[in-house]
């Protein structure tokens, strides 16, 4: 295996954390992204650009982030940028990019398609395969242009290159699509530390949801779990924390349930306020249709918290232990009926998020970056042997 040095490395992403709709995969960027450069690289992010942020800044980490074009444009913008930055058109093409050693690719659904025009190792990180939400998210045609681009195109465009994700579920989800399992290495998301004065449990039976507010997230399963749970435990209360696009209809489900006095919308949160939330609830609930880890369920496995989460969701089977430090369901009644039974026994739901707390010290995010670091010198040992410095056993 080889070490590499000062590598530069372009993360062409459609978000950045900043963004109102980052969520998961954005906080796995950054945290990956800071490990990087502790390790001796350097990192530029490309992004879409929103609201006031600037169009170019350093982060409190060293990362140099580029916002550039919106949702739907971005793609096209990075595509400019690197050829613009890379060919040296422009006074200040190049010293707003400069030339990157590895461009990592990250495939939220749809690609940026970078290989057919880079010239440089391309790495593709998927977090999980979009199949469900397509049709959850767009109309009946734009879902199959886009699984098409997904499922065909990308495999084929991407064809002979590395591809990294985050659990073994979505490995084989790719491998299903015919990606070369041989090609696809796992990157564990990690976790915070614990630090701080532990905080104590609400004296009233609680949950929490946190994450982006989407259709797919599916958080009405969590508000109508509550209505019919309130009506044996009427001290119940539901902290839904995050914000998007799709926070209107759930206000509206909430009234319609006439449960607004005992569900709290908190909007955007801080990671302090993250933190505290997840280590005062009973219980975290993801009823997520997909997600390629599932960072929430090991952030609050690490406060102690055990989780109730949907076994078809993917990775989110790797990021807890079934009956261990939480529970995978089928379906919304056996969801209804766990997260009961778990508010109603202590005993379990105590040594579930004990084992939780145990099992979430085996990520962390320096295992993530060496990981992710060892990844690139496979990639850039044959292309750039110059940054090569020595070999390790």
């Amino acid at each position: 295996m080889t070490r590499v040095c000062g590598a530069h490395v372009l993360f062409l992403n459609w978000r950045d954390t900043g963004h109102p709709e980052g969520g998961g995969s954005e906080v796995y960027l950054e945290r990956v992204a800071a490990e990087l450069i502790g390790n001796g690289h350097r990192v530029t992010m490309l992004c879409q650009a929103y609201g006031t942020a600037p169009a170019e800044e350093t982060n409190a980490d060293g990362v140099r982030i580029l916002r550039r074009g919106g949702r739907h444009t971005v793609y096209l913008r990075a595509a400019l940028v690197y050829l613009l930055g890379v060919l040296g058109f422009g006074p200040l093409a190049r010293r707003r990019l400069g030339r990157p050693d590895v461009i990592v690719d990250v495939c939220n659904g749809m690609p940026f398609l970078s290989r057919l025009y880079a010239r440089r190792p391309v790495i593709a990180l998927v977090h999980h395969v979009h199949r469900e939400q397509w049709p959850v998210v767009f109309g009946p045609w734009v879902a199959r242009i886009g699984w098409w681009i997904e499922s065909r195109l990308a495999v084929r465009v991407y064809r002979g290159c590395q591809y990294v994700t985050v659990s073994e579920t979505s490995r084989n989800e790719l491998a299903d699509l015919g990606v070369d399992p041989r090609r696809i290495a796992i990157v564990h998301n990690g976790t915070p530390e614990v630090s701080g004065v532990p905080v104590a449990r609400t004296p009233y039976p609680s949950l929490v949801v946190l994450g982006r507010l989407v259709p797919h997230k599916r958080v009405e399963y969590a508000l109508r779990a509550t209505a019919v749970l309130a009506t044996e435990m009427p001290d119940l209360q539901l902290v839904v924390a995050g914000q998007g696009w799709w926070d209107e209809p759930l206000h509206a489900l909430a009234e319609d349930l006439c449960i607004t006095e005992r569900v709290e919308f908190t909007g955007f949160v801080t990671e302090e306020r993250k933190h505290a939330l997840l280590g005062r609830a009973w219980l975290l609930l993801q009823p997520s249709l997909k997600e390629g880890w599932g960072l929430t369920i090991v952030e609050a496995g690490a406060r102690g918290t055990p989780s109730v989460a949907f076994r078809s969701a993917g990775g989110v089977a790797d990021a807890m232990s079934d009956g261990e430090t939480g529970v995978l369901v089928a379906d919304e009644y056996e969801f209804f009926k766990v997260v009961r039974s778990l508010l109603k026994d202590a005993a379990r739901r105590n040594a579930m998020g004990a084992n939780a707390a145990t099992y979430a010290q085996r990520f962390t995010w320096e295992k993530a970056g060496q990981a992710f670091s060892q990844v690139i010198a496979g990639q850039l040992d044959a292309e750039h042997p110059a940054l090569t410095d020595q070999r390790w056993p």
